[in-house]
């Protein structure tokens, strides 16, 4: 299937391996880099803007996913920095060094400690090896097997370099410049949430890096992201002024099993490139079989469940199928384009098949060599383009059956075509190397060309933002996945805008909203689905969450807007294509008050299912748009134009209160309301109108960046303050005895501090209830089947039997306390 592996062995036992892991379609080469001191591994692809951090163990899950980050450019090659290059005051365990096009950029990973700046953390750097030969090749040919000694990466014991000779001072010739080094920074931090593989609220169309997804490591390192600290203006300032989007936080998620269709036998999956594999419309769904005479499967969308063993009546097209499509305006007739150059009309019968059809009602012939691809007039009914090998595109009135247009121009193959929202342009995508847009009721040759995508392997064209654009996926000259837009008004200035996505050999097949100006797309074997909202000014491209498939897909097509549940917020629904499935996917924007119609997101949408214009019209010159329907159901209330207005409540203090001077009582109470407040409470869900984010359970998985878009806000100033409630809550530890010391010892053995167990539970005091409540909380939206992983729940797992231990340590005080004084 292409996809790209990561396999793990025992040297001991080489006839299998002990673990794998998919890492999605590409054809850029892994490039894995081990550092053995803290058992991460890092891979990263030839071609790819992502590198991933992975912890290997000797027992399961062997393989765990600890970060995920994006860099601004493609990967050219990838070497890891030796350990005593680290800066280990920073905590940094392991820095990478990319190589792009143009410049190096070193990515750091780190693990954020409380510290002064100074101090030295042996848990996390472990002797390692040091640069001095531990043979010669000549004792290492007679049998000698010696280790390499270790030195230690404490900066007071390493061993002293060699005097530096004082470098000579070179001009640069003339012309030239010094490489730029961006750097971006990962880090790991010890609290639990519910990552995706979607952005984070701290992450930005522009930044260097983004969140890991979902955390499972047993050592400690836990996923995370926190700017560095020359990072974190830039990151605010884009977080505060830069562009948003309403869509960011988009979430797709596959629907329950009732409602797939499965068991489907001998599936076609060599349909060509210009074909979407499977076509569907709001009723039924049709697919191609790998049986002789290009056969057909209709399946009604109303019956899901599992197909019968026994063949499936079907529409025998007597030939391959090319391309094929539903009318937009007839939900039984199916068009299906053929390679003996004909396009041949079925008509489904209500109800569905019940029995073979082998005789189509109108056959379309024109063309002279084998057919691309078919597409349907977006308002007038009975008009069908169609392009072919034999260079030309037609334009067929279904009504009369007969070929009434031949547009002319295209040197190469046409990768695709696309009618504007109007129905009066025809934009197509050509292997020569042009995009062009036609009127083909006025003339036959292009009104206009301009320089499309350079690659040859593939591409579609999709008319975006009211028809002022058009979108175009294909592939540059290194093979990579590009999105371009351009303006439908100047085609021959090129593209306005472009936006790299990866290396993989499907071409993008989008889908585009035209409520919402959400584009959607995937390509055929692809596990990843990308989601841009596209702004007609810069930047263009904002990039949203993107949705995984657990197995690579066959193909996805969309169903039309009405049959969209706005109760929970879908703006799409979707059909994904297995191998042996049909299964439906919701994309869901994730919203506080879904009891109210979500206004902003659900404009008045198109009667796509009503004809504006006939065929004979709209070819006579005529024009007309599609009535308009709102969604809202009759019981809901807007809102945002109608429902009550909630004054937002702030939460914390400003960085400003911490600069004064107050009591140690005082900063240790403010301090710790602050951290309750940016946990959240699940009880008290922000207003919609503070933050257009998640509902309670979602909230709580996002709460590790919130803590870290906290701690940047409040600064310097806070660090401090920080820094002083921790010794005085140590000074405090010392003074309660031998209390202090169980306590101590209970953080010894379960390895997690008083303190993180209570921000890990979000509890700010020790009641059983509170902890069992927090406790159960998390639990649940930290689910695997949720988003979650099994780590992060036995982070709180951990927490909780920490927190318990400390109950039993108290209670056991009180009881001596008794003892000694019975009288009381």
């Amino acid at each position: 299937m292409r996809t790209r592996e990561v396999r793990l062995w025992d040297s001991r036992k080489l006839s299998s391996s002990v673990s794998s892991l998919s890492l999605g379609t590409s054809s850029g080469l892994l490039v894995p880099l081990f550092d053995d001191d803290t058992g991460l591994l890092m891979l990263t692809g030839i071609g790819d803007t992502a590198v991933d951090c992975f912890e290997v163990s000797a027992a399961e899950p062997f393989l765990t996913q600890v970060s995920h980050c994006l860099t601004d450019a493609s990967t050219r090659g990838a070497a890891m920095v030796p350990k005593l290059a680290l800066d280990v005051i920073s905590c940094e365990v392991v820095r990478v060094l990319q190589l792009t096009d143009s410049c190096i950029v070193p990515i750091s990973y780190q693990v954020p400690r409380k510290s002064s700046g100074q101090e030295f953390h042996d848990d996390l750097y472990p002797d390692t090896a040091g640069t001095t030969p531990a043979m010669s090749a000549e004792e290492w040919w007679k049998g000698g097997n010696k280790q390499v000694d270790k030195v230690s990466l404490h900066p007071d014991k390493r061993p002293k370099p060699a005097a530096k000779q004082t470098p000579v001072k070179k001009e640069l010739p003339r012309g030239g410049r010094l490489a730029e080094f961006k750097t971006p920074f990962c880090s790991f931090q010890d609290q639990p949430h519910g990552c995706s593989t979607s952005s984070s609220p701290l992450s930005t169309p522009s930044s260097t890096a983004a969140p890991s997804r979902s955390p499972s490591s047993t050592s400690g390192l836990s996923s995370g992201f926190l700017p560095s600290p020359s990072q974190s203006v830039k990151t605010i300032q884009n977080m505060l002024a830069g562009p948003t989007s309403k869509f960011r936080h988009i979430q797709g998620a596959v629907m329950h099993r009732d409602k797939h269709i499965t068991n489907i036998r001998n599936l076609n999956l060599t349909t060509p490139g210009e074909c979407d594999g499977f076509c569907v419309n709001r009723q039924r769904v049709a697919v191609p079989l790998a049986i002789a005479g290009g056969q057909i499967v209709v399946f009604e969308r109303s019956g899901p469940g599992r197909q019968p063993d026994t063949a499936l009546p079907t529409i025998q097209n007597s030939v391959n199928v090319a391309d094929f499509s539903w009318d937009p305006f007839d939900t039984h007739r199916l068009a299906v384009a053929g390679d003996d150059a004909k396009i041949r009309m079925w008509q489904v019968p209500e109800g569905g098949l019940k029995e073979t059809l082998t005789e189509p009602k109108l056959v379309l012939q024109g063309h002279t060599e084998k057919i691309y691809s078919i597409k349907f007039h977006p308002l007038a009914s009975g008009v069908l383009v169609s392009s072919s090998y034999d260079l030309t595109v037609r334009l067929w009135n279904l009504e009369s059956g007969e070929q009434v247009k031949i547009l002319t121009g295209h040197q190469d193959q046409v990768f695709g075509m696309a009618w504007s929202p109007d129905g009066k342009l025809l934009a197509t995508v050509c292997k020569d190397g042009k995009v062009r847009i036609y009127d083909p009721r006025k003339s036959t040759a292009p009104v206009q060309e301009g320089p499309g995508p350079e690659g040859h392997r593939g591409a579609r064209v999709v008319w975006v933002c009211d028809g002022k654009y058009l979108l175009v996926s294909g592939f540059d000259s290194r093979s990579e996945r590009v999105l371009y837009l351009f303006s439908a008004d100047s085609l021959s200035s090129g593209p306005i805008a472009n936006a790299s996505l990866n290396v993989s050999p499907s071409t993008l097949i989008p889908f585009y909203d035209p409520d919402t100006s959400v584009v959607i797309l995937t390509g055929k074997g692809d596990t990843r689905v990308y989601i841009y909202e596209l702004v007609p000014e810069d930047p263009y491209f904002i990039e949203c969450s993107s949705f995984n498939s657990p197995e690579p897909h066959k193909g996805l097509a969309f169903l039309p807007k009405t049959e969209c549940n706005v109760r929970d917020v879908e703006i799409a629904v979707g059909l994904m294509l297995t191998k042996t499935t049909i299964e439906p996917v919701a994309f869901r924007v994730p919203r506080v008050k879904k009891e109210f119609f979500q206004d902003d997101v659900y404009p008045d949408t198109a009667v796509w299912w009503e004809p504006a214009l006939t065929a004979a019209a709209w070819l006579s010159g005529s024009n007309g748009q599609h009535k308009k329907l709102s969604l809202k159901p009759k019981d809901m209330t807007p809102a945002v134009s109608e429902a009550p207005k909630e004054a937002p409540v702030r939460k914390y203090l400003p960085s400003s209160v911490y600069l004064e001077e107050k009591t140690d009582e005082q900063k240790k109470d403010e301090i710790r309301c602050a951290m309750v407040a940016k946990l959240g409470n699940m009880d008290d869900p922000l207003p919609q109108e503070s933050f257009e984010g998640v509902d309670d359970e979602e909230w709580a998985k996002y709460l590790a960046q919130i803590v870290v878009m906290g701690v940047q806000v409040v600064g310097r100033a806070f660090a401090r303050a920080l820094q002083q409630e921790y010794a005085a809550s140590q000074a405090a530890a010392r003074a309660r005895g031998r209390s202090g010391q169980q306590s101590a010892a209970a953080s010894s053995i379960t390895g997690m501090s008083l303190q993180e167990a209570q921000q890990i539970l979000n509890v700010s005091t020790l009641s059983p209830e509170e902890i069992q409540k927090s406790y159960e909380h998390l639990f649940k939206v930290n689910e695997k089947s949720v988003g979650g992983s099994f780590y992060l729940q036995s982070k709180v797992v951990r927490a909780k039997e920490r927190l318990d231990e400390e109950l039993n340590i108290q209670k056991q005080e009180q009881n001596q306390q008794s003892q000694q004084n019975p009288e009381t």
